[in-house]
């Protein structure tokens, strides 16, 4: 069984108020490490076997239709070991 994921950001021109509330959370808890942070969804789709090409593209056509908005987000697909 594989596992392909799906990650999907607003693209950097779109604000990102969830993001904004992270970042100005994190100081307030003693945390500096960050200078930036961006929230996004990440969508986990197993299959039997390794993925084939076929299935991975099927992927592409549902994260652009169903998983993502693509006027104000990106994703990317990848199969994960």
């Amino acid at each position: 069984m594989a596992k392909i994921v799906v990650d999907v950001m607003l693209k950097p021109e779109i604000l990102d108020p969830q993001g904004k509330a992270v970042a100005a959370a994190l100081p307030r808890l003693g945390f500096t490490f960050a200078k930036d942070v961006r929230q996004g969804k990440r969508f986990e789709i197993e299959v039997d076997g390794e993925p084939t090409a076929a299935q991975l593209a099927e992927v592409e056509v549902a994260a652009e239709k169903l998983l993502s908005n693509p006027v104000i987000e990106n994703f990317t697909v990848r199969v994960e070991k």
